[in-house]
């Protein structure tokens, strides 16, 4: 189906503030322009077009029109957008109310794409590498993640697989990091179909606290540089609670909330955000960034471990 010059026309000039709230964000203005107050890096403009300034070197979903928008923040095509957004304004063009719901109904049953996990590489080589060579985490905090299941290396591309569970132990979201950084930038995606209302996680019963990071790998840095394999662990993949929520009726004897999210402008604004949020449901609530100077907890991480072998060589020459 294509749409008149009169629809798209309409479904650009939809309030994009509105739009933002009728998918759960919280709409706030700053000056000239609103955020978001769950992700601050977010920018409306003229209330008719966005920018996302937490990825401004990126090329992709990080700008454009209310159509972009419905793309990267409710997962819809083009054309479900557009007939979203024209059913939002109450729109009886060419296409009447029922044509519409029908069409939106269906492009909804087309995207939903069933959940499965890449194939497993026959060995976890690249995965021990690039984790420990590149990232230096300790071999016995890989270990532990490779024998508890819930990180492995896939094939043919050898990307590594974050899987996060539910109480059950049955993976309902996954996300793929890749092993080979070219120039600084490395591949990283969900797995299509997964439910982000879960998030790569650790599971201790006996603990009544949660550790909450941005990414796997600060989660598994952190991990390392404590030596804390006791606590129960989170990360959320991006800076939504919806993870932390799903995780905390699952495992309802949690009162405490560590967050380690990142020393970025985005993660402090998050962090400060989601403290006072759970603090006020009762929740007992530590803000725990990285050491400053330092983005995330791998940064640090890798920043310690080479400052050591620095000076264990130095003290061998002398």
């Amino acid at each position: 189906m294509h749409f008149t010059y009169e629809e798209l026309a309409i479904a650009k000039s939809v309030d994009l503030c509105q739009v933002a709230a009728r998918l759960g964000y919280t709409v706030e203005r700053v000056g000239r322009y609103h955020t978001l107050k769950e992700m601050d890096s977010i920018r409306i403009y003229s209330r008719t077009h966005w920018f996302r300034w937490s990825r401004i070197y990126d090329k992709g979903e990080n700008g454009g029109s209310q159509i972009d928008f419905l793309k990267v923040f409710a997962g819809m095509e083009v054309k479900e957008a557009v007939f979203w957004l024209l059913d939002f304004v109450g729109y009886r063009g060419s296409e009447n109310e029922e044509r519409i719901k029908h069409q939106i109904v269906m492009k909804k049953e087309e995207r939903q794409k069933e959940f499965l996990l890449p194939e497993a590489s026959p060995n976890n080589h690249y995965l021990y590498r690039y984790l420990h060579k590149s990232r230096c985490v300790s071999m016995d905090v890989i270990d532990y993640f490779v024998k508890v299941g819930l990180i492995y290396e896939s094939r043919p591309y050898h990307n590594i697989v974050f899987k996060g569970n539910d109480k059950d132990g049955n993976t309902r979201f996954a996300s793929m990091r890749g092993v080979f950084d070219s120039e600084g930038k490395s591949f990283k995606c969900d797995v299509t179909g997964n439910d982000k209302n879960y998030g790569f996680n650790v599971v201790n019963e006996v603990s009544t606290m949660v550790v909450v990071f941005e990414a796997a790998i600060d989660l598994m840095s952190y991990m390392d540089a404590y030596r804390d394999f006791e606590t129960n662990k989170l990360a959320l993949g991006m800076l939504s609670d919806a993870p932390l929520q799903t995780f905390l009726k699952e495992h309802p004897k949690i009162r405490t909330i560590r967050y380690c999210l990142d020393n970025d402008e985005p993660g402090r604004a998050a962090a400060k955000q989601l403290c006072r949020k759970y603090e006020m449901m009762g929740y007992q609530v530590f803000d725990s960034p990285p050491p400053a100077n330092y983005k995330d907890y791998n940064e640090w991480l890798v920043a310690v471990k080479t400052d050591l072998v620095i000076c264990e060589a130095e003290m061998n020459r002398k």
